[in-house]
């Protein structure tokens, strides 16, 4: 399931693309064929996330909300506005091309298929986030050909569909399909507050001494261990599965420990260091949890989860600390990844 991160990193391209748009909106699967009437050619105008899900307003007070959830993604293509705190490893572009084949084009016409090839523009392997495709996998989108193609250039416009696309937004240079969300609907400002409600801080939106009290109080509160805690999207919104195995790393916890028995100032460093980390992951794109990493160390991180992170997807093997053997199990119904030797 996409973190926190990537939902910023998804609002951001929004926000660059759409926001003083006004999209036709349809729904090429039907699912969506309502809302989508509501919603179509009404000019956007904002676009925001907290946590795990995505709040873009349209003229009217009228609100789509999207929750990824496992399977759900975004899939953008046309002539792609780059936020600019946001990265494209390798590049300075900030406006590009993107074509169905996966390759990128600058807006003087050159390809980067090539740069791509030479290892100069970074894109994971595993496909965990990137500008083109935000969310479950998506690694056809993300294929290099073996061999140019003009396709990218001749294409008709806008493209067509692939696969069941729940809901396209479309202006005269961006189409962004959405898949397989476990949430997609029209809310009115009322039924946005009530969402908001339930959802605990997110410092990508306010790293405020409020905030950070507002989650120690309510983290300091439970009884369930911290590794469940972290998780629970009323306390904190925007941890998953990664961040919560790597920061009870960085912080030395065992995941086991009630929450209510750590001390104000050890949940405040989570908070401060939830805040340091999502921040990485937002203009990043990748969730890289080892800090200080230069040269091909970085690099190789960039390109490889195995070589950004302490704990997860590591199991079994030794941990770059102290050499005990990664272990895991299972944490509410999740795999949890850590070291019995460094948390304990």
């Amino acid at each position: 399931m996409p973190e926190g991160h990537s939902v910023h990193r998804i609002a951001r391209q929004f926000g660059a693309n759409f926001v003083g748009t006004a999209p036709e909106v349809t729904s090429p699967q039907g699912r969506f064929a309502q809302g989508a009437e509501i919603l179509d050619g009404r000019e956007m105008t904002d676009a925001r996330a907290v946590g795990k899900q995505m709040f873009l307003e349209f003229e009217g007070d009228e609100w789509l909300r999207v929750h990824l959830g496992i399977y759900g993604a975004w899939d953008f293509s046309g002539e792609i506005k780059v936020d600019p705190s946001i990265q494209i490893h390798g590049t300075g572009d900030t406006h590009l091309r993107y074509g169905q084949t996966g390759e990128y084009t600058r807006p003087d016409g050159s390809r980067l298929r090539d740069a791509v090839l030479r290892g100069a523009v970074l894109l994971d392997r595993d496909a965990e986030d990137s500008v083109a495709s935000i969310g479950a996998p998506r690694r056809t989108r993300m294929h290099m050909a073996e061999h140019d193609s003009e396709s990218a250039d001749t294409e008709a416009w806008p493209p067509a569909p692939r696969g069941q696309v729940r809901v396209r937004l479309l202006n005269e240079t961006v189409c962004a399909d959405l898949r397989g969300p476990t949430a997609c609907e029209v809310l009115t400002p009322l039924e946005v507050e009530r969402v908001l409600d339930r959802l605990g801080p997110d410092p990508a939106n306010a790293n405020t001494p409020a905030e950070k009290h507002r989650f120690v109080e309510r983290a300091g509160k439970k009884r369930t261990p911290i590794g469940l805690v972290l998780m629970d999207q009323s306390v904190v919104a925007g941890i998953g599965n990664i961040y919560r195995a790597e920061m009870l790393f960085r912080a030395e916890l065992d995941p086991h420990l009630p929450a209510n028995t750590l001390s104000e100032r050890v949940l405040g460093d989570l908070w401060d260091d939830w805040a340091h980390l999502l921040e990485i992951g937002i203009t990043v794109g990748q969730m890289i949890t080892i800090d200080g990493l230069e040269g091909d160390d970085y690099l190789s991180a960039l390109r490889d989860r195995g070589e950004r992170h302490w704990v997860y997807k590591r199991e079994g093997m030794p941990c770059r600390r102290c050499g005990t053997n990664i272990v895991l199990e299972e944490m509410g119904n999740r795999k949890l990844y850590w070291c019995p030797g460094c948390q304990s």
